[in-house]
């Protein structure tokens, strides 16, 4: 049988002092984790603290958690079909077909009622790779009795999912309070690395806020050792309060590294209660495409890099569109609240209950004004794909642009006018206007910026442009406001985006 572990974050400690009291005993009735259950005392002269009574207390509420999955796999063809060894060897080199296989995976939980809900990571719990279907959940508590769990409910974009497993009187801790989290906090992580069930690691708090590599993750990082198997275990503060979910490492060889992810217990509780429900996790949405406000960008616009987000796409009929968003504009806040490379406009939209008005604070041509938006529904990541991807060979020798009718030396770029036919060839709609780039110069900064033959650019610094006369004009005006850069606007394999480009002082 093959074993998948997931990897993910096993959040630790490493030692610092303070005495740990029990006010009450372990009850079955009683969470694991009740407020005065568990104290933190000042340390004895820098002498290192021990978990133990804090462990003894917490850890019958984690839980290893195993799925069995069914894999496709596809066959070889048969080495020997077509020869004479055919006969004799049948299928044995594989028919072409394909086979089925099972797997495991392993990784940890925690226990939030008497009744038997679980938290995990939704990557625990889900099939691994193509092809693959989970088949059963298995559940095994510290004390050796092993459950069949029902998956409750998941949400993929927060990778996190709830189980049940049936029975009374289960061990089970509480949710803390992850904003009081400070860097520096002592934390505690209990999980089951590779498959070693019942083992705690401790360590600090490393920072605050990190964004991964989805929209909505802002995670706790932590110095804990993390190994895979520990995803979807608890890390908890010195009183005994779940205040992350450890989900992630970064490590270029797969094991600890010193940098693992958990988590805040702030986004997983409201998550968790929903799925409890039944019910499905909606964010808010306002159909818009953004960017950051890069070097380029901000030196293109005279503004200030990192201060705000550029709007690069409105959708039509959504709730930015109805709103007054227009393509171009820089939201620099939202209902007050500043948008930066941590809280970006997408994260703070998404915690949005559909149906909220919220306040948008625009810079539109260099001038301030507040727009009022009423929230939407984001769609599912497979409705998003539909309304998003279109794709191109802008290589293709048919229908591609062939000598440019003029070009613009100032940003190293032959282009041609965007007609209808070419437009089709490129996967875009007969209706848009604009260039397509024919040639760039190799030694342009449009090169660096990964400009090419088959570059439709709409906009230069939020002007239209329909031929290289317009680009000159918009590069022209540029100069003569001091700037060194314009900001264009671009469709490559069908995805928009705006890009700063320097203008040659040579030319």
């Amino acid at each position: 049988m093959r074993y998948a572990y997931a990897i993910t974050t096993a959040l630790a400690l490493s030692g610092a002092a303070a005495v740990m009291t029990l006010e009450h005993p372990a009850g079955a009735q009683t969470a694991q984790n009740e407020p005065g259950a568990i104290q933190a005392s000042a340390p004895r002269n820098g002498a290192p603290m021990s978990f133990a009574d804090m462990v003894a207390k917490l850890q019958p509420a984690v839980v290893n958690i195993s799925t069995t999955q069914r894999i496709t796999v596809p066959q070889q063809q048969n080495p020997f079909q077509g020869t004479p060894f055919e006969q004799f060897f049948g299928n044995r080199g594989g028919g072409g077909g394909a086979r089925t296989q099972e797997a495991q995976s392993l990784g940890s939980g925690f226990i939030i009622s008497n009744d038997g809900y679980i938290v995990t990571n939704n990557h625990v719990v889900s099939a691994g790779t193509q092809g693959a279907t989970v088949e059963s959940i298995t559940v095994t508590l510290p004390d050796r009795r092993e459950f069949t769990a029902k998956l409750v409910g998941r949400d993929a974009a927060s990778d996190l999912a709830v189980l049940k497993i049936q029975g009374t009187n289960f061990p089970f801790v509480h949710f803390g309070d992850s904003r009081q989290a400070r860097v520096g906090d002592w934390v505690v992580a209990i999980g089951n690395p590779f498959g070693l069930s019942g083992t705690v690691s401790a360590g600090i708090v490393s920072a605050v806020n990190r964004v991964g590599i989805g929209p909505y993750d802002r995670f706790i990082q932590t110095d804990a050792s993390i190994n895979r198997g520990n995803s979807g275990g608890p890390m908890f503060d010195l009183q005994g309060n779940v205040i992350g979910i450890n989900s992630q490492i970064l490590s270029p060889t797969g094991g600890n590294v010193g940098i693992g992810f958990a988590i805040p217990a702030e986004q997983a509780k409201p998550i968790v209660d929903t799925l409890m429900k039944g019910e499905t996790v909606t964010r808010g949405y306002l159909g818009i495409g953004i960017q950051p406000v890069t070097d380029d960008i901000a030196g293109a616009l005279g503004t200030n890099k990192g201060k705000g987000e550029i709007v690069s796409r409105v959708e039509p009929g959504q709730p930015g569109e109805r709103a007054g968003l227009r393509q171009g504009d820089i939201v620099t806040a939202l209902n007050g609240q500043e948008i930066t490379p941590e809280q970006t406009l997408t994260y703070l939209i998404a915690r949005q209950k559909p149906g909220a008005r919220v306040t948008l604070d625009v810079l539109r041509d260099g001038r301030r004004q507040q727009l009022s938006a009423t929230v939407g529904t984001r769609p599912t990541e497979e409705e998003m794909q539909a309304l998003t991807g279109r794709g191109f060979d802008p290589d293709a020798e048919e229908g591609a642009p062939n000598a440019p009718d003029s070009t613009s030396a100032t940003l190293g770029l032959a282009v041609q006018p965007l007609t209808p036919q070419i437009a089709r060839s490129l996967g875009l709609d007969p209706s848009v206007r604009g260039v397509v780039v024919a040639a760039v110069d190799p030694n342009s900064d449009a090169a660096t910026k990964g400009l090419r033959r088959g570059t439709v650019i709409t906009r230069v610094n939020t002007t239209p442009v329909a031929s290289a006369a317009d680009i000159t004009r918009a590069v022209q005006a540029a100069r003569a406001a001091g700037r060194t850069q314009v900001l264009l606007y671009v469709n490559v394999r069908g995805n928009s985006a705006f890009v700063g480009v320097d203008i040659d002082p040579r030319r």
